[in-house]
This record gives structure tokens, sequence and C-alpha cells, in this order.
């Protein structure tokens, strides 16, 4: 059509940044100023289950903060891409939005190491969030002593989605438990003709499958140590990992580089595929658009592994609305703008004071799994990893995608670890 793909991103993030800095003017009459009572929310949730999240926490936003508005800082494209490369510009520009949307954990670092966000320790303290989210969540979010983000949610990466109807025509009555399970089952969907027994996504998505199969072939603990820089991406183990994984690519869509995850997730709502790995926002976005018949287990030799990521929202230094967006973060962190939030977009509450019954059948049976599974951090969402490490990452599985270079990508993901893996 004589317009790429690359082009199109381009396109899609000038319009972004056009569209984000007029909402973030600093003309009182835009919301800006030192008596605004505006409070500009940037997120990346503009469609389906994260849009309605995103509605619920709003509603309530407005019943906790009476004459303070919201205006949706929203920029599309899934995992957060076009939003961090709109925000980037934003930051350096000293033009923040009031509060903004970011992964808790090792991509913290780079806001906090560039001095971009505000320490929020004393108000953790005030809104009795110490008490109400788990230690260990605490501990993840501490950095240097300090506290720097209210997280909305907790999400699990390592979960796989099905079309039940495709399933059942293949014969396939029970989910597989581990990897050469899995290949059997993609077979007998492929022997029914289905093309793409497996749907996947562009570059970060397929970080996602690649994570699951590392997790499977390494364990939770030597998983998590190739970020951290505690295991070697020269091993064996994690070569059998990369072969397994360019095994599974040979069942997924050819047009897997051009895809966002909704439209993988589409492939298996309308039966051209039967599998997709991809994050527990699937069932809030599955529902949302009206397809109930899904299953879901997890990742095929994961065990009782939780691969998690957690949303969070900071309070930028230079926002132009100090007080809304405190208010905007207690409720972020509240029991109630929790329950809005979460039950409406398929994660679970960080606090550990949630109802179980309050929540649709899958928050349930992960909010069980969060309390005593082996817990594992994601770098395709900024758990486990920096923006820098995910970037390198995501390169090299888009070159992966076309080249299926083994040892290509083994030296490509060891190089990166050597740089950004702390």
């Amino acid at each position: 059509m004589g317009f790429t793909r690359r082009a199109a991103v381009a396109v899609v993030g000038v319009a972004a940044l056009l569209t984000a800095t007029a909402c973030g003017s600093s003309d009182d009459s835009n919301g800006g100023g030192s008596g605004s009572k505006k409070v500009e929310v940037f997120t990346w949730w503009a469609d389906g289950g994260e849009k309605a999240g995103l509605d619920g926490l709003v509603a309530q936003f407005g019943k906790d903060c009476a004459g303070q508005e919201f205006v949706n800082g929203a920029v599309a494209g899934g995992a957060g891409a076009n939003a961090k490369n709109v925000l980037a510009s934003r930051l350096q520009q000293s033009d923040p939005p009031d509060t903004f949307q970011a992964h808790a954990g090792a991509e913290l670092k780079d806001y906090i190491n560039a001095g971009q966000i505000e320490d929020i320790s004393a108000d953790y303290d005030t809104w009795g969030l110490k008490s109400a989210f788990p230690q260990g969540l605490i501990d993840n979010l501490t950095v240097g002593g300090k506290i720097y983000s209210v997280p909305a949610n907790i999400h699990r990466a390592n979960v796989v989605w099905t079309n039940k109807k495709v399933l059942s025509d293949a014969g396939i009555t029970s989910d597989p438990t581990d990897m050469a399970g899995f290949i059997a089952d993609l077979d007998k969907v492929k022997a029914k003709g289905i093309k793409t027994p497996l749907a996947v996504g562009k570059d970060w998505t397929m970080l996602m499958l690649l994570e699951s199969v590392l997790i499977t072939d390494l364990g939770a603990d030597k998983f998590t140590g190739l970020w951290n820089g505690s295991t070697d991406w020269n091993g064996a183990d994690v070569t059998k990992g990369i072969n397994d994984f360019k095994t599974l690519l040979t069942y997924t869509n050819t047009d897997r580089d051009a895809l966002d995850w909704t439209d993988a997730e589409k492939l298996v709502m309308d039966g051209k595929a039967a599998y997709q790995l991809m994050g527990d926002w699937e069932a809030a976005d599955l529902d949302a658009k009206g397809f109930k018949d899904y299953g879901w287990f997890t990742f095929p030799g994961n065990g009782q592994t939780f691969q998690w990521l957690a949303d969070s929202f900071v309070l930028p230094k230079g926002a132009k609305n100090v007080d809304g967006t405190k208010c905007w973060l207690k409720t972020v962190g509240s029991a109630d703008g929790q329950k809005a939030f979460n039950t409406k977009k398929g994660s679970i509450p960080a606090r550990t004071d949630a109802a179980p019954a309050d929540y649709p059948k899958y928050q349930q049976a992960a909010m069980a799994d969060w309390k005593t599974f082996k817990q594992a951090p994601s770098c395709a969402h900024g758990s486990a990893c920096s923006q820098g490490f995910q970037g390198a990452a995501n390169s090299a599985l888009g070159a992966f995608s076309t080249n299926q270079d083994v040892a290509g990508l083994q030296k490509a993901m060891a190089t990166a670890a050597s740089q950004f893996a702390k």
C-alpha cells in the first residue's frame, strides 16, 4: 500500500504527542496554572476492559474528590509503547501531566533516577497504605527507603486464554501441564484445519511468550535472575528455552509483527486460533466485548508461579495540580477505588482487605494464587527490568520473528543484560 507500519506508528506517535501536549497546556483555561482544578491522568488505557477499569476509577474519583475534574490523557497502544514515547518527550520539556501510569518495579527506577517523580512516603502513612498493601509489595515499591507510586492493581502475565469450541472440536478436554503436552495439543488443533493454533502479536507480546517459556525451562528463581544479573543468558538452559520458543512460533500467525495484542485476541474470538498467551487483562476485555466461550490456564510448565506486574500512578515533579493529583492517588489506593477499578479491569486488588466475592470468577482464582504461588516479575511489563532493557529485548524479539536465529537472540539478550541488568 506504500504506507509502512513504521510510518503508521510515527504518525500515531506525532498525533498523540500533539494531543497530549494540548492536554498539558500551561494555560489556566486549559487546566494548567497554580489554581487548576483539572487533573490530567496519563495512561495507555484507551479501549476495552482497560478503559472500563479506568472509567470505574474515574467515577470513584468524582465521588471522593469533589471540585476536581478528571482530564483523560490516554495514548492508545498495547503495553504503553506509544504512551511512553509521548511521556518521555513531555518530561524532557518539563511539561508533565498531573499524574501518569507506570509499571511498579524496575521500570519505575528510570523516573526516580532522572528525578522526575516525587517521594510520597508520608502520604502512604496518612492514607494507611502501608498496612493495606502486603509487605512484599511495599518492599518492591520502596527505593532507597522511599515510596514513589501507588499501585492500582496486581496483574498476572503468564496466562493462556482459549477458545473452548476450537479446543472441543479438536478433541482437547484437559489443559496441558508441560511443554510436550502443549505442543501435542497445538498439533491436534492444526490437524483440524486451524492455521494459527497459537495467536501472538508484535515484539512485547512475543517477549511475554518467551518469558513464560523461560519460566518453564529455568524455574522461577533462575528466570528472575536473568533480569538482575544472577543468571547467565548464555546458559544451556536458556538455549533450550529459546529453541522451545522457536518451536511455538511455528504454530503462530505469520502477520504477528503487524498485530497488537487485541488483534491477536480477535483471532481467538473468531475461532481462527485456539490459544493466546496474554496478561489477565484479557478476561475483562473478552467480557467487555461479549465473548463468553473462553477458558484459561497457567502457561504449561510454569507450575505454581505467578508472574506479576502492577499498574501504578505517581506524582510528577512540576505537576500543575498537586492537591488534585494527591486526591487521585488516594482514590487509586483506597478500597473503593481498587474495587471500582479491578472488577472491570480483570486484575486483582493490591490491597489485602478485598473481598473475593466482589470479583468475577477469574479474579477470585487469581487472588487465591497470589497469596500462595511463587512470584516472578515480568520484563515485558516493567516489574523485572528497566525501560532500556525492555527496548533492547523488544528489538531482539522483532528481529528473531523474521530471522529465527537462536544464537543471535541469545547473544542480543546477553548483551542487553550486561548493559542494563543490576
